[in-house]
């Protein structure tokens, strides 16, 4: 142990949470509505499809080294209630920014914010999910 400033001996400190990856999960009100729009519109594509009792009830997707779960709602909580308030999923690019924001359009994704410079150096756009849930596309500016 080392002594602090006044002299009493500091304590050890438990090692700070390491996370390695992150994983998102989201509940779709219709699976099949999100999963086309994540892979259609948005590029995704699919990995693995899970199945309960013969019907497909989640769907992992990937976009590159980023994987993300598709699931279908079982109603339990509400069948009408909000997703996706307060929180957005931000995925980096190597990829020009305005490409992918431009195939979206051409997909008929509907963009909520056009692709932009922001202070810290990136270019960003935004859009939202078929359930709410935001969705943030970024690359270092150019």
């Amino acid at each position: 142990m080392t002594n602090n400033p006044v002299g009493a001996p500091m304590r050890a400190q438990p090692e700070t949470f390491r996370a390695r990856a992150l994983g998102a999960s989201i509940t779709a009100n219709d699976l099949q509505k999100s999963l086309t729009w994540y892979t259609d519109v948005v590029g995704f594509t699919i990995d693995q499809k899970y199945e309960r009792e013969g019907k497909v009830v989640a769907v992992s997707l990937k976009a590159g080294d980023v994987g993300i779960v598709l699931n279908q709602d079982d109603g339990a909580k509400g069948k009408d209630r909000a997703k996706g308030l307060g929180m957005s999923f931000q995925f980096t690019t190597a990829q020009t920014v305005d490409d992918v924001a431009n195939r979206i359009k051409a997909a008929g994704g509907k963009l909520d914010s056009d692709p932009a410079d922001m202070p810290w150096g990136a270019r960003v756009f935004t859009l939202t999910d078929p359930d709410g849930f935001r969705i943030v596309i970024s690359s270092e500016r150019a």
